[in-house]
């Protein structure tokens, strides 16, 4: 073998990516995941900054409505719970030790344009009090609506690589969001009307109500 093509074996021989190992510097390469989880579904574009850290830009949405999930003895009607979180987050993650790659250390935030939980509750039966029966339509309806929107801090750890050695891997995401102090928002009419007043004890009962754990999987795709 001629010394130049041996030594430049050799150089592609040092420089070659493990066949399983995956991604050793992340600088440059691009990905794009789809994800699911407690945050919701979503997508990320990911790209690598530095040969230990990659960022990632994306989008998640939680919407889920639920009727007639609540049962009160005695007490006919109909009702609908719903949730919905959508944000838009920005995450780096950080590799800390070079031969651990698959451990990443995740901070960030993301803005939360919707994050609300309310239940809407419809009276239906009738009611007798002494020699008075009121019905539904004159108790009224009860709408109540709690949001969390805003900046919220993320922090957390990652599983498995960043990028795929090839073209497709899956890795984690396990964490936290710290979400902004929760506003409550109670609506009634008829007899129902006056709840509005509740809203400040409401507030009062629901303030350390600020995390939102995220377990996420990650189905990442290699763009570069």
């Amino acid at each position: 073998m001629p010394a130049d093509t041996a030594r430049r074996a050799l150089k592609e021989a040092a420089t070659a990516q493990p066949a399983f190992g995956g991604i050793t510097d992340l600088r440059n390469h691009v990905s794009f995941q789809l994800e699911g989880g407690t945050q919701g579904v979503g997508g990320d574009l990911r790209y690598g900054v530095a040969s230990q850290l990659s960022v990632r830009l994306g989008a998640s949405f939680i919407p889920v409505t639920v009727n007639n999930a609540l049962s009160l003895p005695g007490f006919q009607s109909t009702n609908s719970a719903s949730v919905k979180f959508y944000n838009i987050h920005l995450l780096a993650d950080l590799v800390p030790f070079k031969g651990i790659r698959g451990f990443r250390l995740v901070a960030g935030g993301a803005y939360l344009y919707k994050a609300d939980g309310g239940l809407n509750v419809i009276p239906t039966g009738s009611y007798t009090y002494g020699s008075t029966t009121v019905t539904g339509t004159d108790i009224g309806n009860l709408n109540m609506n709690v949001s969390w929107k805003g900046i919220a801090p993320y922090a957390g750890i990652g599983l498995f690589r960043s990028f795929p050695g090839h073209v497709f891997n899956i890795n984690l995401d396990l964490g936290t969001y710290y979400l902004s102090a929760p506003q409550t928002h109670i609506i009634g009419t008829g007899l129902l009307a006056d709840n509005y007043q509740l809203e400040p004890q409401f507030n009062d009962n629901l303030k350390e109500y600020r995390w939102l754990p995220v377990l996420q999987l990650n189905f990442n795709f290699r763009l570069k």
